[in-house]
């Protein structure tokens, strides 16, 4: 490996890096993948004397780079969640490589090979969405999530349709490369051409789309709350009543009798440990929260309807089949569910409430729990309920009336586009994402997740109210728009008009399509290869 080369996976973990929201320039990421094809290439020319599995040593680095100056910020909550973060993404990313140069090795064209590349990345990033160690932060797709300009076409193709995009387009410039300097070979034109056209095409059609989209008008009053609770020294010791009483001062500043919604944000309302209270969900209608705001806001707006972050539990009785996330009463032989709630709180109506199910290992799911489940103590403490969680097993909106149903996403929830879809699917027209993000402090980390935001209006087109306890707190338009964004730290109360959509997007029709077409087209190159390979072996 030449001098020049060596230092080519470094490069690539820099570009990557570059290119991220919310401060990067994604554009950055449609070569930003080159360098590490070069490494593979020559990897590859010099097979007889490489193993494969150098090839994975050679690119690690690119992946250990991007990942952790893109989420390093991941420290402020946890310094061992950061580390594991880090080195497993890292290396499910290496290994994906290392498989995409095997397909390579083993077919009689190796030059076919590059398509398997689009599909194994992919597959690798369809997994992280879809098992218990979910990271899909880093999705390709997702590096445009500021530019929403540029991106109009999500509707269709969710993100990773963006993926597919970045790798198509890394591909043929590395083509290109190697053949004019590598090969010393002369360019075509036409190859040229296709290759503008490729990237020119989608981002036009994006910003016509961008300019021309008109949303339907169809206004619902919302008003989003940002408290502003340190989540290291206040949430979880100030009394629930404190909380709920200047939260509601908030909103009183910007709310009258025509606000539809106001909303808060993830696990504001906690149980009161130190007397032992907690928020049972057996018995809610007696719960002394829910009649706070009962006889307060909802006094003052009685045909307001709020949507309220609670950290809540199930008491299972005799009887009654406790699930697998069920834990032990420490003192009794009963099992009870923890469980990140949405509440939907209305005058003269009953309580509706979702429980959080895309949950964040390590904090609110134990991966893998028939390995791990002995580790159990070792889950990492955020503060308030620590270890599993319960799940709902159905993607239910909250309902108002019949023309008017909402998605209640809490927190990392947001970051899952085929899950949000699902409850668009169910019925929902407008999104309200709860989360608190104070975890992280000022870093990257809470303007990432506000982005992606924009990710989700777009693949849904559907407008979307943020509540973030210390920001970033915004309004996001069917276009992926931020409005009136909060600063963060500082308590606040916004307002906004949203229009509602009952439309439904193809995206939300067939969801992560392309994911499992990836995966399907991965596990034909892998039988080909394999055929190839023990063909060549038996000859």
């Amino acid at each position: 490996m030449s001098k020049a080369l060596k230092w080519m996976p470094l490069l690539s973990g820099l570009l990557l890096s570059a290119a991220w929201p919310a401060c990067g320039i994604p554009l950055i990421l449609l070569f930003a993948l080159v360098p590490l094809l070069l490494v593979e290439n020559e990897h590859l020319k010099q097979r007889s004397n490489n193993h494969s599995f150098g090839l994975f040593i050679k690119v690690f680095p690119a992946f250990m780079v991007w990942n952790i100056l893109t989420t390093w910020w991941i420290y402020n909550s946890t310094f061992f969640g950061a580390v594991m973060a880090i080195l497993i993404n890292s290396t499910l990313m290496s290994l994906s490589w290392w498989l995409f140069h095997m397909v390579r090795r083993a077919i009689k064209f190796p030059s076919q090979g590059y398509l398997s590349l689009v599909f194994i990345w992919i597959s690798y990033e369809y997994l992280t969405h879809n098992w218990d160690l979910n990271w899909p932060w880093l999705t390709l797709g997702n590096g445009f999530a500021s530019w929403p300009s540029l991106i109009q076409w999500y509707e269709f193709t969710g993100i990773f349709g963006g993926s597919l995009w970045i790798l198509t387009i890394n591909i043929i410039i590395f083509k290109l490369v190697d053949l004019r300097w590598i090969q010393h070979k002369p360019v075509r034109k036409t190859s040229i051409g296709v290759l503008l056209i490729l990237i020119i095409l989608p981002i036009f059609l994006s910003l016509l789309r961008y300019v021309t989209y008109t949303e339907k008008v169809s206004p619902v009053d919302v008003v989003v709350v940002q408290p502003n609770v340190d989540p290291y020294e206040e949430q979880f010791e100030l009394p629930a009543n404190q909380i709920i009483e200047e939260a509601s001062a908030l909103a009183r500043t910007v709310a009258d009798q025509s606000t539809d919604f106001i909303v808060f944000p993830e696990s504001m309302v906690q149980p009161d440990w130190s007397s032992g209270m907690m928020i049972w969900e057996n018995d809610l209608e007696n719960q002394a929260t829910i009649n706070m705001f009962r006889n307060g806001l909802l006094t003052d707006f009685p045909d307001v309807s709020l949507v309220v972050g609670y950290s809540t539990y199930r008491e299972y009785f005799p009887g009654e089949e406790a699930p697998e996330t069920a834990r032990k009463f420490r003192n009794s032989d009963g099992y009870y569910d923890a469980y990140n709630t949405a509440f939907l709180i209305r005058n003269n109506a009953d309580l509706q409430l979702h429980h959080k199910s895309k949950l964040t290992p390590g904090v609110e799911l134990m991966p893998f729990p028939w390995l791990l489940a002995p580790l159990g103590d070792l889950a990492i403490d955020l503060g308030g309920t620590v270890g599993q969680l319960g799940m709902d097993s159905h993607r239910r909106p909250l309902f108002v009336n019949d023309t008017l149903e909402v998605a209640p996403i809490i927190c990392y929830e947001s970051v899952f586009g085929e899950y949000v879809a699902e409850f668009v699917r169910n019925g929902a027209n407008l999104i309200f994402i709860i989360t608190n993000d104070g975890w992280w402090g000022d870093t990257p980390g809470h303007r990432q997740h506000a982005a992606y935001a924009s990710v989700r209006a777009i693949e849904t087109r559907r407008s979307i109210a943020r509540s973030a306890n210390t920001g970033t707190s915004c309004f996001v338009n069917q276009r992926g728009d931020l409005m009136q964004s909060t600063a963060y730290w500082v308590p606040a109360a916004i307002r906004q008009k949203l229009n509602a959509n009952e439309h439904l997007t193809f995206y939300v029709k067939y969801g992560d399509y392309i994911a499992r077409i990836s995966v399907m087209g991965m596990v034909l190159f892998f039988l080909v290869a394999l055929s190839q390979y023990l063909m060549r072996r038996q000859s």
